[in-house]
């Protein structure tokens, strides 16, 4: 479960929302929808631990970010740019990752890379990449290490059609394995497509859709 409670953020003397609450379940896709700026990527920020809130709690699987971790556990995380190495394929990067994070069964790379539609025998190089392909690759660097929970920001970013049907389905098969899902887009039609519970942010609050 994530919890959470009375959250609120400002830069100085701007306000970038106030007294949020929310909890989000196992086995659910959360949503967040508002215009550019309004706070979604803060928020999400906030829950991974990367962003400290000037107040309230955030509690991730029973730990409270900032006090009893730095930064949320068990967590597969898409936010900005995805850093990856121009140069390398997606399994060389991929693989220099799990190296990085200690990722023991190496074969699951693989696994991953063709669950998000791409071909882990590919030596294409990253840079060679479309957005859409670059995207992909990030929701693969994602589940790779089979977190309990999924923080992506905007993941039907530089999708075709066909791409955004491929994540649709992974989302689903992700939620039935139990996993806690929140998603940030801009399109609201892709995220009500999605999620079993939407939220919006309006003038630095957050309010549940219908």
């Amino acid at each position: 479960m994530i919890r959470v409670e009375n959250l609120s953020k400002s830069y100085g003397q701007s306000s970038i929302f106030e007294g949020i609450s929310l909890t989000l379940h196992s086995g659910t896709i959360s949503g967040l929808v508002g215009e550019n700026g309004c706070g979604k990527t803060t928020l999400m920020r906030c829950i991974c631990g990367f962003t400290r809130p000037s107040s309230g709690t955030v509690t991730v699987l029973d730990k409270v970010i900032g006090k009893d971790v730095d930064f949320a556990p068990s967590t597969g995380i898409i936010l900005e740019s995805s850093g990856f190495l121009p140069h390398f394929s997606a399994r060389k990067n991929l693989h220099l990752l799990a190296d990085i994070s200690g990722l023991k069964d190496k074969t699951r790379i693989d696994t991953v890379i063709r669950l998000v539609g791409l071909d882990p025998e590919s030596k294409k190089s990253i840079g060679k990449y479309s957005l859409g392909m670059c995207q992909r690759l990030g929701i693969a660097q994602a589940i790779m290490e089979n977190p309990q929970i999924l923080i992506l920001d905007e993941p039907f970013n530089g999708l075709d059609k066909d791409g955004v049907a491929d994540i649709h389905k992974l989302l689903q098969e992700l939620k039935s394995q139990g996993k806690i899902i929140l998603l940030a887009s801009h399109n609201s039609k892709d995220i009500s497509l999605a999620c079993d519970v939407v939220y919006e942010f309006r003038k630095g609050k957050l309010y549940q859709l219908e």
